[in-house]
C-alpha cells in the first residue's frame, strides 16, 4: 500500500459538523500526517492528526486539508482516538 508524502509541518485543516442549527465549519491548525488508502476507487486517505486537539473533531462529516500540493476535500468515514491522544480520520475525497 504506497503512501502519500507526509505533511512535515503545521497545515490548515477545515472541518464541518453538522448541528441542529445548519452545517458549522471551524478551521484549526494542526500537525498532521496523510496515508493514501489504495482500496477503492477514488483512493480513500487516513489523516492522522495529533495533539492537541479541538473537543470536537472526532464529530466532523467533512475535511478540507493540503497534501501533495493541492487541496483535498472529502467526507469522514471513521474516526478513531489512538493511545497517544491523537485521531485518525478515514476520508473519502469528493
Amino acid at each position: 500500500m504506497p503512501n502519500a508524502p507526509a505533511a512535515a509541518d503545521s497545515t490548515h485543516l477545515d472541518y464541518g459538523l453538522d448541528t441542529l442549527f445548519g452545517r458549522e465549519t471551524k478551521t484549526i491548525e494542526c500537525q498532521l500526517d496523510v496515508k493514501r488508502l489504495d482500496d477503492g476507487e477514488p483512493p480513500w486517505f487516513a489523516l492522522h492528526v495529533r495533539p492537541p486537539l479541538p473537543e470536537d473533531l472526532h464529530k466532523a462529516q467533512i475535511v478540507v486539508f493540503s497534501a501533495e500540493g493541492r487541496r483535498i476535500s472529502g467526507i469522514v468515514r471513521r474516526t478513531e482516538r489512538l493511545a497517544d491522544d491523537s485521531l485518525q480520520l478515514d476520508v473519502e475525497p469528493d
